[in-house]
């Protein structure tokens, strides 16, 4: 860790935090203090811009070192690994102790959503001594961070460290509230000064071919979010059960959750699992078309990837096979990208007498996600949503309906845990002002 900090001071000017991290960090210094040996100013530093260095010193993909100085001609210094543990030899010696706020406003604020964006909209107001009530309709709080992630990329006992934590300095937890549902809007409007939404992005990008209404097709996130239910002990219906466990998998979409697909579908003793894209298999190292300190299109290879399975790309799936309507085949073509006749960019071309079949038992759709998905609360008080389907939200970070306020991925649309953090982080300032 010395060795690497010691690297940052090589650094002129610093990219990483300025125009790599979302939340800011202000990296050399806390590096140059870890090098010195003080490792509570340099955790004091870290924590005044990144409210939980503990989840994204996990699975950040780590933006700030693609634009860290170094990595131009040699590796990147190894920030997420310093940030990991500063955070963790804080909870270690004590540097990191409950600190309620002495003195509490008397405006109260409710947020809607445990996930990173409605966690540092909580922490953040909670430190500035504003009351606050976290409502979630899962049994724990958490988020995608308990039910998205998977165990081998984040452990649960780290989010039910912060939680305690939070509640030990006043944050309050409401589980198992769908509101919309077990409490409605002029509820929450009689009793808090200010509501956040932070829902995240839970509509996910269908596949609509022939065979898709087929039983053993499902989403990646029901599987995900099932699988980490299972190893919480949550009770589970038996009837919508989804194991991988001796199957042929085919996950369609090689991103990040393909990704935790693959690691959790070999967990569970899949048989084989391949997955699908549609683009163009990246470089193995950094494309001209993203110089430095531009986030670089490079093939990545998670732990995963290493375990097991099969990717194939730029194809496309065509239509769903099976028997007694329960999928057994993905009928495939290969594609290409050609430039689009009609504007900029390149459309997807099928290549003639490239069509092809894979094996299914069970099909995972990793495809992304389309905007916050539906939901009774914003259909109940009338929130504008914008063209791309996700929460509108003006520079104050407030819906179309005054008080109301949104952050995350329900107006940023899908993206890392560090920006849900950053946003929320900034919604947070906002609220703030408006309720001074």
């Amino acid at each position: 860790l010395i060795i690497q900090a010691a690297r940052c001071m090589d650094c002129g000017i610093p990219f990483c935090h300025a125009y790599g991290c979302p939340v800011a960090n202000v990296i050399p210094e806390f590096n140059d203090l870890l090098y010195r040996g003080h490792w509570q100013s340099a955790l004091d530093i870290l924590l005044s811009t990144n409210n939980f260095p503990e989840f994204t010193g996990r699975v950040c993909p780590a933006p700030c070192e693609a634009a860290c100085v170094a990595g131009i001609n040699q590796e990147p210094v190894t920030i997420r690994q310093i940030e990991l543990a500063l955070i963790e030899k804080g909870f270690k010696e004590g540097y990191l102790r409950p600190a309620p706020p002495a003195v509490y406003c008397q405006a109260k604020v409710a947020v809607i959503g445990s996930g990173p964006a409605g966690l540092a909209v909580a922490d953040s107001l909670n430190k500035a001594g504003y009351p606050v009530t976290v409502f979630d309709e899962a049994p724990q709080p958490g988020g995608i961070l308990r039910y998205g992630s998977p165990e081998f990329n984040l452990e649960k006992w780290v989010v039910d460290r912060r939680i305690r934590l939070m509640e030990t300095e006043g944050v309050v937890f409401e589980t198992g509230v769908k509101v919309g549902d077990d409490i409605s809007y002029r509820y929450l409007r009689s009793r808090y000064d200010a509501i956040c939404l932070a829902c995240g992005a839970r509509g996910p990008r269908d596949l609509p071919i022939p065979g898709r209404d087929y039983s053993g097709i499902c989403f990646a996130m029901d599987f995900l979010t099932q699988q980490n239910r299972r190893l919480e002990g949550d009770p589970l219906q038996p009837s919508t059960e989804i194991t991988a466990a001796g199957q042929a998998v085919v996950i369609i979409g090689c991103g990040d959750t393909g990704s935790d697909c693959l690691g959790t579908a070999l967990r569970q003793g899949a048989r084989q699992v391949t997955q699908l894209e549609i683009l163009p298999e990246p470089p193995p190292r950094r494309a001209d078309s993203t110089p430095w300190p531009m986030w670089p299109l490079v093939l990545r290879d998670t732990h995963a990837h290493k375990e097991g399975g099969f990717r194939r790309w730029a194809v496309t799936a065509k239509a769903f096979y099976g028997e007694n309507r329960v999928v057994k085949k993905v009928s495939c073509v290969e594609i290409e990208w050609q430039p689009d006749p009609t504007g900029p960019g390149y459309m997807p071309v099928e290549k003639p007498g490239s069509e092809f079949e894979i094996e299914a038992d069970l099909v995972i759709l990793a495809m992304g996600f389309v905007g916050p998905g539906p939901s009774k609360l914003i259909d109940e008080i009338g929130i504008q949503l914008d063209g791309r389907g996700n929460v509108k939200a003006d520079h104050n970070q407030m819906t179309s309906v005054k008080g109301v306020f949104v952050a995350g991925d329900m107006t940023t649309g899908q993206s890392l845990v560090v920006r849900a953090i950053a946003d929320g982080r900034k919604t947070a300032g906002k609220i703030q002002a408006y309720l001074e």
